[in-house]
């Protein structure tokens, strides 16, 4: 059967075996297929659904208590409810009485016939109206002119030195001393940094909400320096807070930070008490890390050319790394619904080899668990003393602290070690 046919079929609501003779009487009620009974169920599904995605983004743009989402929201639920009642509800009552009466059913007809019109008009209408609605949906721009929260007031900006362009000078480096979640002193820094100097990737997932949400960040390790986080976040406005649902209708406009280590992670372990793990990834080249690193570089030209929005399901702090991440190292990330399940993230870095296998060196290869119980640096940066200001001393120990006893893997000398190392990585899990 062609996939013409299958569909022709699939939309016809009655059943050709069933139907009537041309002489039957009109009374007589045909006999619908579950066919008819899945195209009404889907028919009836889609227009819920868009009615309460077209509310929520009212809601979520405009607040509850404004009077263009009452107003907005009383045209389209009565629109919805006249058209489901034109649509189904009349034909459910005359099924339930199987007694009329020849001359009756003439004038149900009639009836039917101007029902089933008014259906389409108010079809028409409600799909003119979502329309509209998406078309102003999307013509909502982000903007880059709105009262920001201090952690996110400032954009990170850079310059190459002209005579060496691995030396990179950043602008805005966030250096931030957290007193509690809500209260700390502003430091935005200059930094100068030497790519050539790169020495390893960490990632590092901050658990919030449970163990499938988590904000994940990334930090660059450098020889004889310390490392530099890069976090993608949603850049609020004073008294903002963030909502996941909220995320999905262009509430929240996206934000690179980079920071350092003592403001960035100490936030989250000490101001916030969330638990926090750090895996360095293993396997990689040099020129894997230097890319990845010229890719936020591109992130920050792009988001300070053209602000854009933060999506909770498309553009978050996790997928947006794996995106940069898999234009440098291709097929050895493949896709997975774990980069959608930011908890999952370590477990994806795990089975695909990422995450060394036996980073002791003594023939015992670490399981998820043991990478979990070793990784997580809560304990052991607990009381640390974040009030020397903003000196690279004290970032410098930090970053050292939360790195106690997790082992650091060297780059790997050429692709075929890399991909060597992470084959038997993924293979010693089993």
């Amino acid at each position: 059967m062609s996939l013409r046919a299958f569909f022709s079929r699939l939309l016809t609501p009655l059943s050709n075996s069933h139907r009537l003779e041309s002489g039957a009487a009109h009374g007589r009620q045909q006999k619908r297929t579950w066919r008819y009974y899945l195209v009404q169920f889907f028919i009836i599904t889609t227009l819920l659904l868009s009615a309460i995605w077209l509310l929520m983004a009212l809601w979520y743009q405009f607040g509850m208590r404004a009077l263009i989402t009452w107003l907005a929201t009383i045209v389209i639920v009565g629109v919805l409810i006249a058209l489901l009642s034109s649509r189904y509800w009349p034909k459910t009552a005359k099924q339930l009485n199987n007694q009329q009466a020849t001359s009756q059913s003439i004038i149900n007809a009639k009836t039917s016939k101007n029902k089933k019109s008014a259906s389409k008009w108010l079809m028409g209408l409600y799909a003119a109206i979502w329309f509209v609605g998406l078309g102003w949906f999307l013509s909502i721009e982000p903007k880059q002119d709105r009262d920001w929260m201090p952690e996110v007031s400032e954009r990170v900006t850079y310059e190459r030195d002209t005579n060496n362009p691995d030396l990179i000078t950043f602008t805005n480096v966030r250096n931030f001393d957290w007193h509690t979640d809500q209260e700390a002193t502003e430091h935005w820094d200059t930094r100068t940094i030497d790519m050539s100097k790169l020495s390893g990737v960490d990632v590092t997932n901050s658990y919030w909400m449970g163990p499938l949400i988590a904000h994940t960040l990334v930090s660059f390790r450098f020889e004889n320096d310390r490392p530099l986080a890069f976090s993608f976040e949603i850049r609020k406005e004073n008294g903002e807070s963030f909502s996941a649902l909220a995320g999905f209708f262009r509430r929240f406009e996206l934000s690179l930070i980079a920071a350092e280590e003592r403001d960035i992670i100490y936030t989250r372990t000490n101001a916030r008490g969330e638990q926090v793990y750090l895996f360095p990834v293993s396997n990689l080249q040099q020129h894997e890390v230097k890319s990845l690193f010229e890719s936020y570089l591109t992130a920050a030209d792009e988001l300070n050319a053209k602000p854009a929005w933060y999506n909770t399901l498309i553009s978050n702090c996790t997928n947006i790394i794996f995106y940069m991440a898999r234009i440098v190292s291709g097929d050895r990330l493949p896709w997975d619904y774990r980069i959608w399940v930011s908890g999952w993230l370590p477990n994806y870095l795990y089975d695909v080899g990422m995450l060394d296998a036996n980073p002791e060196k003594d023939g015992q290869p670490w399981s998820m668990d043991t990478w979990y119980e070793r990784t997580h640096i809560n304990a052991k940066v607990r009381g640390f003393d974040n009030r020397a200001g903003n000196s690279a001393t004290n970032s410098r120990k930090f970053s050292e602290q939360i790195r106690q006893g997790i082992p650091m893997p060297l780059l790997a000398d050429s692709q075929t070690d890399a991909e060597a190392s992470a084959k038997l990585a993924a293979d010693a899990k089993d």
